[in-house]
């Protein structure tokens, strides 16, 4: 049994290391969601498990890989703007490629979500607060994401 993964970040630095372990997460359109009322902006994807590369050894070796479940919500969210998103089309597969954050007044900025494709989620937050947490639903995988150098 793997360990379920939790980070959370207050600053740029902290939200590096959650994009890297959300790196070429896949999720439905559906699967998002800005809770006005709450000022929440939050998200449910498969996550690939970077952090668990393991290979098998032997003659007929193959490389296992794992995706999980994982749930990832910002707080302090004031204003959500997408481009290249078809949010008409809830079963759309979107491809997380990296999150960044961007200071603009001290501790305001905006949070971007990047997807494959030139899609884009765009947070306008009061302070930087994110949550990251698996959910336990770890499925094997024949295919590891793979990257042009």
């Amino acid at each position: 049994m793997s360990e379920e993964l939790r980070l959370s970040a207050r600053d740029a630095e902290d939200l590096e290391v959650i994009s890297a372990q959300m790196q070429d997460a896949v999720l439905k359109v559906g699967d998002l969601a800005h809770l006005p009322g709450t000022r929440r902006f939050a998200l449910v994807a498969n996550r690939f498990r970077w952090e668990s590369e393991v290979k098998r050894r032997g003659w007929f070796a193959k490389a296992r890989h794992e995706r999980v479940r994982t749930g990832l919500h910002f707080e302090n969210v004031m204003k959500v703007r997408t481009r290249n998103i078809a949010q008409d089309k809830p079963d759309g597969v979107l491809n997380l490629l990296a999150i960044r954050f961007e200071e603009t007044d001290t501790p305001a900025g905006v949070v971007t979500l990047v997807f494959s494709g030139g899609g884009e989620i765009r947070l306008d937050v009061e302070a930087l607060e994110a949550h990251l947490s698996d959910l336990g639903l770890m499925r094997e995988t024949p295919l590891a994401p793979r990257h042009e150098n």
